[in-house]
């Protein structure tokens, strides 16, 4: 079958909605909560021909797939091998569940992420997340390198000396990492005299944070990686409710989509579709999905795109880094900001490494911005440091001291699976 990634728009566009219609077709038949949704707004599948129509279905939201979540099954519950939960960034995470055919799926998904970035068989990449803790990504990383059939190597989360170790042992081209965990294998690698610029890695797949602005330059984050480390930097996003990765190529210039596994649509306020380069909401239907399949569901996450061919052959369209999430935008002392912003913010200052943010609402029900930096920090650190804020932000957020094990314990809790640089405490 040809790729249809590299297909033209149009084929794109008409195997999409053939897979899309398949899709629905199999969620009113199996699917509890969307079969009475269709009934409770008189929606006919068979009257449903172009996006229009499409948008006639009401948005699946992230407090109904919590709410009613054993209603979105479509299999037997002996059918479900794997049970996951999403990082739950937004609140409460919510439990998802996967049959064979999903984690194939998975498998395929993750394998075709890899080709995109330029990964082949005779590779060996290291993955330093964890595939344990209910977390959905590990594992398909590991699913799709066995599917590619790279070399893989499972050190799992933290541990730099455990890293370091494996790298001499069994020299990986790739890693798939947090970017600040980058930061702290170098820091290790420092202390510990390794030549790491020496070392067999070329290239880092980028995971759980943003290294790219919304220009698609590389953010104060990434800046500093590659200021101590000359790698080639990968950028990707996923979500596990997607159980779809979007992924840039070796042009660097947005994710890619996979067409084939996922429908997309990024919409404004009022739910209507954005231009390319607009912000909107990424709103997204699961293709070839058969446990808990997702159609019309908001992720929360606001996104620009881009419609233009790449140079690198797939006519996809590609995603820009997630400024933030809908729900967290922040209006501090009348400016709005996403969380990303202040994130990127602070980065760019360089002298404060260790940090946390956390968003609260007062009792008049007005924002509140606290950023925790260690009580470490000089007098003359923290008012270069507030007159930076302003000047970059506009505001200047409440600065809080703290030890910087509390900063720590706050920013890597026990039982998380990636680095928790924002809290949101408001909801």
């Amino acid at each position: 079958m040809k790729n249809i990634q590299t297909a033209s728009k149009e084929e794109i566009a008409e195997i999409q909605w053939l897979r899309l219609k398949n899709q629905m077709l199999f969620l009113d038949q199996n699917s509890k909560f969307y079969h009475k949704r269709f009934k409770k707004n008189d929606i006919e599948l068979s009257d449903i021909h172009t996006l229009e129509d499409l948008r006639k279905i009401p948005i699946t939201t992230k407090e109904e797939l919590q709410l009613y979540n054993h209603d979105f099954i479509c299999v037997p519950k002996e059918d479900i091998i794997d049970h996951v939960t999403t990082s739950g960034t937004l609140g409460r995470p919510v439990s998802l569940a996967l049959n064979n055919a999903d984690l194939d799926r998975l498998a395929l998904n993750e394998m075709q992420s890899f080709q995109i970035i330029g990964v082949k068989k005779e590779d060996v990449v290291q993955i330093t997340t964890t595939l344990d803790r209910r977390f959905m990504a590990g594992m398909a990383y590991f699913l799709g390198l066995r599917m590619l059939g790279a070399g893989v190597i499972r050190t799992g989360s933290g541990l730099p000396q455990l890293q370091w170790d494996s790298i001499e042992r069994f020299q990986p081209k790739y890693l798939i990492a947090v970017p600040s965990f980058l930061l702290k294998m170098i820091d290790y690698a420092q202390e510990h005299h390794i030549d790491f610029k020496k070392s067999s890695v070329k290239a880092a797949i980028c995971i759980g944070e943003s290294i790219r602005n919304m220009d698609l330059e590389f953010n104060a984050l990434s800046k500093k990686i590659k200021q101590l480390w000359d790698i080639e930097l990968f950028s990707t996003y996923a979500s596990s409710e997607m159980a779809t990765a979007f992924t840039e190529c070796e042009l660097h210039v947005g994710n890619h989509a996979q067409p084939d596994l996922i429908f997309t649509e990024i919409l404004d306020q009022a739910g209507a579709p954005v231009k390319p380069g607009e912000v909107g909401e990424l709103v997204i239907s699961t293709l070839q999905n058969t446990t808990m399949p997702l159609l019309r569901y908001a992720t929360g996450d606001m996104v620009s795109f881009i419609d233009d061919p790449c140079k690198c052959g797939r006519n996809t369209i590609r995603l820009s880094p997630v400024i933030g999430r809908n729900r967290q935008m922040i209006k501090l002392k009348g400016t709005s900001l996403y969380p990303q912003n202040v994130i990127d913010t602070i980065n760019e200052f360089d002298k404060i490494s260790l940090f946390v943010i956390i968003a609260e609402r007062g009792n008049l029900g007005i924002d509140n911005l606290i950023i925790k930096i260690p009580d470490t920090s000089t007098l003359t650190l923290i008012q270069l440091f507030k007159e930076f804020l302003k000047s970059k932000l506009q505001v200047t957020p409440t600065l809080e001291m703290a030890l910087p094990s509390d900063i720590e314990k706050l920013k890597y809790p026990e039982d998380g699976r990636k680095p928790r640089v924002f809290i949101d405490n408001r909801y």
